[in-house]
């Protein structure tokens, strides 16, 4: 690889899910030297589906040269049948609503992320950032396991509850808004069709285009340990005593599950996207949880983020400003909406409007015709003539 007469070449990236190792990719081609700092042990397996809409996403996956990979690995999303406590269908959910283009497992895009990058990145798993201090040179980072290294920038890619967030801007209070509902994925070992089921402010999918079980329950904001896997478990089983259809199936489950993630259904407002050298990507800067369009924004948020760094020529003033510019409209999406209420809708009524929704041939069109326009609204660059 080649510099490309860039300023800052030594560039730390915290996170290695989607938008930490897409980024490493275009700035070790642009000929930095990265590294990709991860709190977990290694890559996360599993985890829910994630999807591609429409030409812009797919113009960056074929300049990253990955798109028939990630074709090859698609799960091809399929129809999930509303259902009610018989198990009777009341409305079928097109694979192409839920799935977008092109669906994939969101471990099976991380894997093949790092794959495309590991040979020409540092990957460090099992350590997180302690402190950012910027410098007239650049950051000096300190770690919870390894030595003291100074970056010329530090790229927050590390999600809605992003550590370099805390670290450089402020406390997560200020920019995560909870919109009211939590949600919850797991692996229960429960088999057959697709199915969803709701009861007012609940919802539990099997099969489905997330997870084997995805659950969705409104709340008022709970108190309780991110890192505490079983503490969450029982919190979980709590919300849904009671419930009709298969929940106390999956609720005899959770215990033992395997897979589990639960987290609230939040937005991610910052001011500005940069604060001097350290930079927010993805979910860390514009997250609207399970509103659809997180992959497409990191994916294409890495591709913009990384070209104005090559066409600044690493001037990060520059491209930091002219990356939230260019972007910031686009990723306006993740101010629009609330999933929760749509996914566990909080009446009998408005769960019959929701379902109509899906039945009615018409209103399903305006809402893909609508993603689409959302999932294609920008112009991008082409940072290769540069």
């Amino acid at each position: 690889m080649t510099n490309n007469g860039l300023a800052n070449t030594s560039v730390l990236i915290s996170g290695a899910s989607i938008a930490g190792p897409a980024l490493a990719y275009w700035l070790r081609r642009y000929g930095c030297d990265v590294t990709v700092v991860e709190k977990a042990p290694a890559l996360r397996p599993g985890g829910q589906a994630v999807d591609f809409k429409g030409a812009t996403h797919r113009t960056v996956l074929e300049r990253m040269d990955i798109l028939e990979d990630v074709r090859r690995l698609r799960t091809g999303g399929r129809d999930q049948t509303v259902v009610d406590a018989d198990g009777r269908r009341l409305a079928v959910i097109p694979g192409e609503f839920t799935g977008g283009e092109i669906e994939i497992q969101r471990g099976d895009l991380a894997r093949l992320l790092y794959e495309r990058t590991a040979d020409g990145c540092e990957y460090v798993f099992g350590d997180s950032i302690t402190s950012l201090t910027e410098t007239d040179g650049g950051v000096e980072v300190t770690f919870e396991r390894g030595a003291p290294r100074t970056f010329d920038l530090v790229v927050g890619a590390d999600g809605v509850h992003s550590n370099v967030r805390r670290l450089a801007f402020g406390p997560e209070s200020e920019f995560v808004h909870f919109l009211g509902h939590y949600y919850a994925l797991a692996d229960v070992g429960l088999d057959g069709d697709p199915a969803m089921y709701n009861e007012p402010g609940r919802m539990v999918s099997l099969g489905g285009p997330k997870a084997p079980a995805f659950l969705v329950f409104a709340s008022e904001r709970l108190d309780y340990d991110r890192f505490d896997v079983d503490g969450q478990k029982k919190l979980l089983i709590d919300a849904y005593q009671g419930g009709g259809w298969r929940t106390s199936e999956v609720l005899a489950r959770i215990p033992g599950a395997r897979d589990f993630y639960l987290d609230s259904i939040s937005r991610v407002e910052v001011e500005h996207y940069s604060r001097g050298r350290v930079v927010l990507l993805g979910d860390a800067a514009y997250a609207n949880t399970l509103g659809g369009f997180g992959t497409g924004l990191a994916i294409v948020g890495a591709y913009v983020l990384a070209g104005e760094l090559l066409a600044a020529r690493g001037d990060h003033r520059t491209a930091f400003a002219r990356y939230e510019e260019g972007f910031r409209g686009y990723a306006a999406i993740a101010k629009k909406g609330n999933a929760g209420p749509f996914l566990a809708p909080p009446s009998a009524l408005r769960m019959r409007m929701r379902n109509w929704m899906f039945n009615s041939t018409l209103m399903l069109r305006m809402m893909l015709k609508l993603t689409d326009r959302f999932a294609t609204g920008i112009e991008l660059r082409d940072y290769s003539s540069v």
